[in-house]
Protein backbone atom coordinates (compact mmCIF):
# COMPACT_ATOMS: atom_id res chain seq x y z
CA UNK A 1 0.00 0.00 0.00
CA UNK A 2 1.42 3.40 -1.14
CA UNK A 3 2.47 4.88 2.41
CA UNK A 4 0.96 8.35 1.37
CA UNK A 5 -2.56 6.47 1.64
CA UNK A 6 -2.01 4.28 4.43
CA UNK A 7 -0.91 7.41 6.47
CA UNK A 8 -4.45 9.43 5.15
CA UNK A 9 -6.21 6.22 6.52
CA UNK A 10 -4.63 6.42 9.86
CA UNK A 11 -5.11 10.03 10.76
CA UNK A 12 -9.15 9.14 9.16
CA UNK A 13 -9.47 6.46 11.69
CA UNK A 14 -7.60 8.60 14.44
CA UNK A 15 -9.95 11.29 13.68
CA UNK A 16 -13.09 8.82 14.02
CA UNK A 17 -11.70 7.42 17.41
CA UNK A 18 -11.07 11.05 18.66
CA UNK A 19 -15.20 12.06 17.42
CA UNK A 20 -16.71 8.68 18.59
CA UNK A 21 -15.50 9.98 22.56
CA UNK A 22 -16.12 13.30 22.12
CA UNK A 23 -19.10 15.51 23.08
CA UNK A 24 -17.93 18.42 20.58
CA UNK A 25 -18.85 19.19 17.10
CA UNK A 26 -16.87 21.59 15.30
CA UNK A 27 -18.89 24.51 13.36
CA UNK A 28 -18.61 26.47 10.39
CA UNK A 29 -20.48 30.25 10.80
CA UNK A 30 -20.55 31.40 7.48
CA UNK A 31 -21.16 35.11 7.97
CA UNK A 32 -20.82 38.86 6.32
CA UNK A 33 -20.25 41.91 7.57
CA UNK A 34 -19.83 45.71 7.20
CA UNK A 35 -16.27 46.45 7.73
CA UNK A 36 -17.01 50.08 7.89
CA UNK A 37 -18.72 49.75 11.53
CA UNK A 38 -15.79 47.66 13.04
CA UNK A 39 -12.02 48.86 13.79
CA UNK A 40 -10.94 45.73 13.77
CA UNK A 41 -10.93 41.51 13.42
CA UNK A 42 -9.28 39.81 16.63
CA UNK A 43 -10.90 41.95 19.99
CA UNK A 44 -9.32 44.79 21.09
CA UNK A 45 -10.22 46.97 24.34
CA UNK A 46 -12.40 49.99 23.82
CA UNK A 47 -12.50 48.74 20.15
CA UNK A 48 -15.53 47.23 18.05
CA UNK A 49 -14.47 44.04 16.60
CA UNK A 50 -15.96 41.58 14.42
CA UNK A 51 -14.99 38.32 16.74
CA UNK A 52 -16.74 40.60 19.87
CA UNK A 53 -19.84 41.19 17.77
CA UNK A 54 -20.09 37.66 16.60
CA UNK A 55 -19.80 36.26 20.45
CA UNK A 56 -22.15 38.17 21.12
CA UNK A 57 -24.43 36.95 18.95
CA UNK A 58 -24.04 33.94 20.09
CA UNK A 59 -24.61 35.41 23.73
CA UNK A 60 -28.01 36.41 22.27
CA UNK A 61 -28.56 32.97 21.31
CA UNK A 62 -28.00 31.00 24.03
CA UNK A 63 -25.18 29.52 23.02
CA UNK A 64 -22.40 29.18 25.63
CA UNK A 65 -19.29 27.47 26.51
CA UNK A 66 -17.86 27.71 23.52
CA UNK A 67 -13.78 27.18 22.04
CA UNK A 68 -11.78 30.32 20.86
CA UNK A 69 -12.81 31.25 17.04
CA UNK A 70 -10.86 30.26 14.13
CA UNK A 71 -11.19 32.45 11.31
CA UNK A 72 -11.03 31.24 7.41
CA UNK A 73 -9.92 34.96 6.48
CA UNK A 74 -8.29 37.76 9.70
CA UNK A 75 -9.41 41.28 7.95
CA UNK A 76 -8.16 44.54 8.35
CA UNK A 77 -9.71 47.55 10.52
CA UNK A 78 -12.49 48.65 8.17
CA UNK A 79 -12.58 45.46 5.60
CA UNK A 80 -15.90 44.33 5.02
CA UNK A 81 -17.09 40.06 3.92
CA UNK A 82 -19.59 39.40 1.87
CA UNK A 83 -18.42 35.51 3.15
CA UNK A 84 -16.33 34.68 5.78
CA UNK A 85 -16.26 31.64 8.00
CA UNK A 86 -15.46 31.14 11.63
CA UNK A 87 -14.53 28.18 13.19
CA UNK A 88 -15.24 27.10 16.29
CA UNK A 89 -16.26 23.78 18.74
CA UNK A 90 -18.91 23.57 20.86
CA UNK A 91 -20.68 20.67 22.95
CA UNK A 92 -24.03 21.17 21.02
CA UNK A 93 -26.24 19.71 18.03
CA UNK A 94 -26.75 23.27 16.50
CA UNK A 95 -28.77 24.15 13.61
CA UNK A 96 -28.87 27.34 11.40
CA UNK A 97 -32.77 27.17 12.19
CA UNK A 98 -32.29 27.35 15.98
CA UNK A 99 -30.71 30.82 15.90
CA UNK A 100 -33.48 33.24 16.98
CA UNK A 101 -30.87 36.24 16.03
CA UNK A 102 -29.04 36.17 12.84
CA UNK A 103 -27.78 39.72 12.41
CA UNK A 104 -26.26 41.91 15.07
CA UNK A 105 -24.76 45.59 14.90
CA UNK A 106 -23.33 45.11 10.83
CA UNK A 107 -22.64 41.49 11.45
CA UNK A 108 -24.93 38.44 9.92
CA UNK A 109 -24.66 34.73 10.42
CA UNK A 110 -25.65 33.34 6.65
CA UNK A 111 -25.25 29.52 7.64
CA UNK A 112 -24.22 27.30 9.90
CA UNK A 113 -22.73 23.73 8.93
CA UNK A 114 -21.12 20.72 11.13
CA UNK A 115 -18.44 19.16 10.96
CA UNK A 116 -15.76 17.87 12.94
CA UNK A 117 -13.74 19.07 15.99
CA UNK A 118 -10.39 20.30 17.04
CA UNK A 119 -9.42 21.48 13.38
CA UNK A 120 -6.89 23.64 12.87
CA UNK A 121 -8.32 25.80 10.49
CA UNK A 122 -7.11 28.56 8.80
CA UNK A 123 -4.85 25.44 7.28
CA UNK A 124 -8.10 23.63 5.71
CA UNK A 125 -8.11 26.65 3.62
CA UNK A 126 -7.11 26.81 -0.24
CA UNK A 127 -7.85 30.06 -1.30
CA UNK A 128 -9.40 33.96 -0.44
CA UNK A 129 -11.00 36.09 -3.00
CA UNK A 130 -10.57 39.81 -2.40
CA UNK A 131 -11.87 43.08 -4.49
CA UNK A 132 -10.47 46.51 -3.98
CA UNK A 133 -12.52 49.11 -5.39
CA UNK A 134 -11.13 52.40 -5.46
CA UNK A 135 -13.37 55.64 -6.63
CA UNK A 136 -11.77 55.73 -9.88
CA UNK A 137 -11.43 59.60 -9.60
CA UNK A 138 -8.37 58.54 -7.17
CA UNK A 139 -6.75 56.34 -9.57
CA UNK A 140 -4.06 57.58 -11.11
CA UNK A 141 -2.23 55.08 -13.14
CA UNK A 142 -4.35 54.07 -16.53
CA UNK A 143 -6.59 51.05 -17.38
CA UNK A 144 -3.41 49.15 -19.92
CA UNK A 145 -0.60 50.41 -17.22
CA UNK A 146 -2.74 48.66 -14.39
CA UNK A 147 -3.61 45.47 -16.35
CA UNK A 148 0.43 45.23 -17.13
CA UNK A 149 0.91 45.60 -13.83
CA UNK A 150 -1.25 43.16 -12.45
CA UNK A 151 0.28 40.75 -14.77
CA UNK A 152 3.41 41.27 -13.38
CA UNK A 153 3.11 41.24 -9.63
CA UNK A 154 1.26 37.83 -10.33
CA UNK A 155 2.42 34.51 -9.32
CA UNK A 156 4.68 32.44 -6.90
CA UNK A 157 7.02 34.59 -5.31
CA UNK A 158 8.45 36.51 -2.25
CA UNK A 159 6.04 39.35 -1.49
CA UNK A 160 7.77 40.93 1.47
CA UNK A 161 7.79 44.17 -0.68
CA UNK A 162 4.46 44.43 -0.11
CA UNK A 163 3.70 43.94 3.61
CA UNK A 164 4.14 46.08 6.69
CA UNK A 165 7.03 45.79 9.55
CA UNK A 166 5.28 42.91 10.84
CA UNK A 167 4.90 41.04 7.54
CA UNK A 168 8.58 41.84 7.24
CA UNK A 169 9.93 39.66 10.16
CA UNK A 170 7.40 36.91 9.10
CA UNK A 171 9.34 33.52 8.26
CA UNK A 172 7.96 32.67 5.21
CA UNK A 173 6.87 35.39 2.68
CA UNK A 174 6.48 33.27 -0.41
CA UNK A 175 2.62 33.36 -1.52
CA UNK A 176 0.67 32.28 -4.56
CA UNK A 177 -1.28 35.24 -5.53
CA UNK A 178 -3.03 36.36 -8.44
CA UNK A 179 -4.38 39.69 -9.53
CA UNK A 180 -6.63 41.38 -12.14
CA UNK A 181 -8.46 44.26 -13.28
CA UNK A 182 -12.05 44.25 -14.15
CA UNK A 183 -14.19 47.21 -14.43
CA UNK A 184 -12.59 49.05 -12.37
CA UNK A 185 -12.03 46.77 -9.48
CA UNK A 186 -9.00 44.98 -8.84
CA UNK A 187 -9.81 41.15 -8.43
CA UNK A 188 -7.11 39.16 -6.00
CA UNK A 189 -6.90 35.53 -5.22
CA UNK A 190 -4.64 33.48 -3.28
CA UNK A 191 -3.59 30.93 -0.44
CA UNK A 192 -2.39 33.23 1.80
CA UNK A 193 -1.68 37.18 2.43
CA UNK A 194 0.42 38.93 4.37
CA UNK A 195 -0.32 41.45 6.61
CA UNK A 196 -1.59 44.90 4.82
CA UNK A 197 -0.56 43.15 1.72
CA UNK A 198 -3.93 43.03 -0.83
CA UNK A 199 -4.10 47.07 0.04
CA UNK A 200 -0.72 47.88 -0.16
CA UNK A 201 -0.70 45.94 -3.70
CA UNK A 202 -3.62 47.78 -4.04
CA UNK A 203 -1.72 51.02 -4.34
CA UNK A 204 0.90 50.20 -6.63
CA UNK A 205 -0.99 49.11 -8.80
CA UNK A 206 -3.59 51.67 -9.35
CA UNK A 207 -1.23 54.61 -8.33
CA UNK A 208 2.42 53.15 -7.89
CA UNK A 209 3.35 53.78 -4.37
CA UNK A 210 3.87 51.31 -1.58
CA UNK A 211 1.59 52.11 1.25
CA UNK A 212 -1.49 50.96 2.27
CA UNK A 213 -4.75 52.21 1.12
CA UNK A 214 -7.82 52.57 3.46
CA UNK A 215 -9.74 49.52 4.42
CA UNK A 216 -12.66 50.99 3.82
CA UNK A 217 -12.64 49.74 -0.06
CA UNK A 218 -11.66 46.36 0.30
CA UNK A 219 -13.98 43.25 0.74
CA UNK A 220 -13.16 39.68 0.94
CA UNK A 221 -15.58 38.12 -1.31
CA UNK A 222 -15.33 34.50 -0.31
CA UNK A 223 -12.80 31.70 0.79
CA UNK A 224 -12.63 28.19 -0.76
CA UNK A 225 -11.72 24.75 1.40
CA UNK A 226 -9.08 22.56 0.47
CA UNK A 227 -10.22 19.64 -0.78
CA UNK A 228 -9.70 17.83 3.23
CA UNK A 229 -11.61 20.47 4.69
CA UNK A 230 -14.83 19.58 2.18
CA UNK A 231 -14.73 15.83 3.12
CA UNK A 232 -14.64 16.39 7.08
CA UNK A 233 -18.12 18.51 6.29
CA UNK A 234 -21.18 16.92 7.32
CA UNK A 235 -24.02 16.93 4.89
CA UNK A 236 -27.99 15.87 5.64
CA UNK A 237 -29.28 12.61 4.82
CA UNK A 238 -33.01 13.29 3.72
CA UNK A 239 -34.14 10.04 3.91
CA UNK A 240 -32.11 6.32 5.60
CA UNK A 241 -33.38 4.36 2.92
CA UNK A 242 -30.72 5.99 0.64
CA UNK A 243 -28.21 4.35 2.87
CA UNK A 244 -29.61 1.38 3.73
CA UNK A 245 -32.25 -0.87 1.11
CA UNK A 246 -30.82 0.55 -1.82
CA UNK A 247 -27.54 -1.41 -0.79
CA UNK A 248 -30.36 -4.83 -0.84
CA UNK A 249 -28.64 -5.49 2.50
CA UNK A 250 -31.34 -5.44 4.98
CA UNK A 251 -35.13 -4.17 4.91
CA UNK A 252 -36.36 -1.36 6.98
CA UNK A 253 -38.00 -3.68 8.89
CA UNK A 254 -35.95 -6.52 10.00
CA UNK A 255 -33.69 -3.91 12.31
CA UNK A 256 -36.54 -1.97 14.36
CA UNK A 257 -34.13 0.22 16.50
CA UNK A 258 -33.90 2.40 13.25
CA UNK A 259 -37.29 3.83 13.74
CA UNK A 260 -35.09 5.68 17.01
CA UNK A 261 -32.98 7.85 14.68
CA UNK A 262 -33.92 11.60 14.37
CA UNK A 263 -31.84 12.81 11.91
CA UNK A 264 -28.44 11.28 9.81
CA UNK A 265 -25.44 13.10 8.51
CA UNK A 266 -22.36 11.57 6.40
CA UNK A 267 -19.26 12.89 5.70
CA UNK A 268 -16.89 11.35 3.35
CA UNK A 269 -15.40 9.32 6.11
CA UNK A 270 -18.23 8.30 8.44
CA UNK A 271 -21.91 8.59 9.17
CA UNK A 272 -23.79 10.09 12.29
CA UNK A 273 -26.67 8.68 13.62
CA UNK A 274 -28.53 11.17 15.43
CA UNK A 275 -30.90 9.43 18.34
CA UNK A 276 -32.53 10.68 21.89
CA UNK A 277 -30.05 10.10 24.93
CA UNK A 278 -32.56 7.60 26.25
CA UNK A 279 -32.38 5.70 22.85
CA UNK A 280 -29.17 5.94 22.53
CA UNK A 281 -27.61 2.33 24.31
CA UNK A 282 -30.77 0.03 22.83
CA UNK A 283 -29.68 1.89 19.27
CA UNK A 284 -25.90 0.54 19.70
CA UNK A 285 -27.34 -2.84 21.32
CA UNK A 286 -25.63 -5.34 23.75
CA UNK A 287 -21.87 -5.38 22.77
CA UNK A 288 -22.91 -3.31 19.61
CA UNK A 289 -24.52 -5.61 17.51
CA UNK A 290 -26.96 -3.46 16.06
CA UNK A 291 -24.02 -1.00 15.07
CA UNK A 292 -21.79 -3.85 14.19
CA UNK A 293 -24.59 -4.87 10.98
CA UNK A 294 -25.11 -1.35 10.36
CA UNK A 295 -21.31 -1.12 9.18
CA UNK A 296 -21.33 -3.90 7.08
CA UNK A 297 -23.57 -1.89 4.97
CA UNK A 298 -22.84 2.03 5.34
CA UNK A 299 -19.52 2.01 6.67
CA UNK A 300 -17.75 3.67 9.18
CA UNK A 301 -20.34 4.72 11.76
CA UNK A 302 -21.12 7.48 14.95
CA UNK A 303 -23.89 7.42 17.14
CA UNK A 304 -24.39 10.94 18.63
CA UNK A 305 -27.16 12.16 21.32
CA UNK A 306 -29.23 14.91 20.73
Amino acid sequence: MDLKIKNLENKNYENLRKFENTKYFGYLFFVKYDGKKFDSFDENPNKRSVKLEFKNLLLKNGIKNFSAIQQAGRTDAFVSAKENVLYLNLKKVLDFSQLKIKKINGLEIKEIKRTVPFLEFPEMIKKRYYIYEYPEKLIKNDDKKIELICEKVSGKKDFSEFTNKKGKQLKEKIREIFVSYKNKKLYFSGNKFLPQQVRIMSNFILNDKKSALSGKYLTLEKVEFADEMKKLIFEKVEKFEDLFCKKNYFEKNEFEELEKIQKIEKNAYFTVFFVKNKDKGQFIGKKGKNIKKIKKVVGNVVVKAL
